[in-house]
């Protein structure tokens, strides 16, 4: 089942020899699209077993709530906010605006431009030129093309603006839902031998839960997180030649991308640090956060290909297209192997189950009981259990003699001819056929082919050799006399 991911079904010949991509969450992301609601449920209840989450903030995770954040009915906190909505009011295409793939698209140059000029020192910490940043934001804006290559504009004019453009956003990256998420996240910490909990992270829980959060991310917000935190890590990277360690470029983009809209730092206090550590964790492991957990990815799958009533007609198309064709007898061979394995497996489990349970009842003191279990296991010798032998076929029983002497012997004489036993081991000796059996017999064929009239004759025949030969016998005994 795992192959249908490797499988690309392509018309175009001049494509057919290019690599063929493999894709390890195709069914996750199906699942995401196509039953979000079931995704969601899968992710968020495997977030509940890593980080605690009260009530509420669970209820905020899952957009049951608004969420509650830090300095909200503040009067600062309501001087920005009647701020920002001054700002709003000129938003245009791709700044001020919601996240859309169009930004995305868009932003998406300057992210690329970036990749080429990561040796700039203090990059995304220098701003750069004001007027440069207004003409290239009008022209993103607009939708014009940019030429960013013909030297124009400066790197940090670039990385000035990408930061502008997060800053401009009505909420930020990794939404306002997600904020007391991240919270708990920076505090999951190693425990001791004792179960005390340490100042240590725990980072594989660490990476793990911030795989599943990034999972439950609208899209468009993935997609973008996704470029921004490869472009972080590969500034830190050239941090011997930017002077730009993850750490400070967590400094730079934090506000932007986790802290909550129209707070300030006052209003964090002591989260500012766990915030501050929680961006420079995702900079430092991006590599690693945007694959779902191998078990997201097997629930998905079965809950595709682990019965029929659940595969779609898509999935049957591509199952049964000419293309995967080759693709059966891999399949079929490694069903077979594991059926057999199977059925060895619980062959075996079974002879070990009766084994205990003849030793069990071989146990049991002397009873009435015992007595009646041992004979239920003599009457199956098919159950292989301990001391059990298969018994051997009764010897057959030695069939009477059907010639016609004998036959005449029995009739004359009125009583069976006792014949002298043998022993059980002895072959029988075949019987005697006379001649004139070996003549009807081959007269009138076997009996199951004779007709009712032929029987009738033989047996008129039998009644006739009998009167002869007693009259014979009666006629010699009378002249001895």
């Amino acid at each position: 089942s795992d192959a249908i991911c490797n499988f690309v079904i392509c018309n175009d010949s001049s494509l057919r020899s290019q690599p063929i991509i493999f894709n390890p969450d195709f069914f996750v992301e199906k699942l995401r699209h196509e039953k979000p609601e079931v995704f969601t449920e899968l992710v968020v209840s495997n977030i509940t077993r890593l980080i605690d989450l009260p009530g509420a903030e669970l209820a905020q995770l899952m957009g049951e709530e608004d969420p509650k954040l830090p300095g909200a009915n503040s009067t600062a906190s309501g001087f920005f906010r009647s701020l920002m909505s001054l700002k709003r009011k000129e938003k245009g295409v791709v700044f001020g605006s919601p996240l859309t793939e169009e930004g995305i698209a868009q932003v998406s140059q300057l992210i690329e431009y970036l990749h080429k000029n990561l040796r700039a020192e203090g990059l995304f910490r220098v701003p750069g030129n004001s007027i440069r940043q207004q003409i290239l934001k009008d022209a993103l804006n607009s939708g014009t093309d940019i030429d960013l290559d013909s030297g124009e504009f400066h790197s940090n004019d670039v990385a000035t603006l990408l930061k502008m453009f997060l800053g401009e956003l009505p909420e930020p990256l990794l939404t306002h839902k997600h904020f007391h998420a991240h919270l708990k996240i920076a505090d999951l910490t190693l425990f001791d031998e004792k179960g005390n909990k340490t100042s240590t992270p725990d980072k594989e829980r660490q990476i793990e839960a911030l795989q599943l959060l990034f999972l439950i991310l609208p899209a468009p917000n993935r997609s973008l997180l996704k470029l921004l935190l490869d472009l972080l890590y590969q500034t830190a990277k050239k941090q011997d030649k930017n002077k730009m360690s993850a750490h400070n470029l967590a400094l730079m983009f934090a506000p932007h991308i986790l802290w909550p809209r129209n707070v300030t730092a006052n209003d964090l206090q002591e989260n500012i640090t766990k915030l501050n550590n929680g961006v420079t964790f995702m900079i430092k492991h991006s590599q690693k956060l945007f694959k779902a957990p191998a078990y997201i990815r097997e629930c998905a799958r079965l809950h595709y290909l682990g019965s029929r009533a659940h595969t779609s007609k898509d999935d049957l198309d591509l199952l049964t297209s000419p293309g995967s064709k080759e693709l059966q007898p891999l399949k079929s061979q490694k069903r077979s192997r594991l059926d057999t394995c199977h059925q060895e497996e619980t062959q075996q489990r079974t002879e070990e189950a009766l084994k205990e349970l003849f030793r069990h009842v071989h146990n049991m003191p002397d009873s009435a009981k015992k007595k009646k279990l041992i004979r239920q296991f003599n009457k199956h010798p098919t159950a292989l259990t301990p001391g059990s032998e298969v018994p051997t076929s009764p010897a057959p029983r030695r069939t009477r003699s059907r010639s016609f002497s004998g036959l005449i012997k029995r009739k004359v004489l009125g009583t069976p001819v006792i014949l002298e036993r043998k022993s059980r081991d002895a072959t029988p000796e075949p019987e005697r056929v006379s001649k004139e059996n070996v003549h009807l017999l081959q007269k009138c064929g076997s009996p199951a082919h004779m007709s009712q009239a032929k029987l009738k004759s033989l047996e008129g025949r039998k009644e006739e050799s009998c009167r002869r030969m007693r009259a014979h016998l009666l006629s010699k005994d009378s002249s001895s006399l």
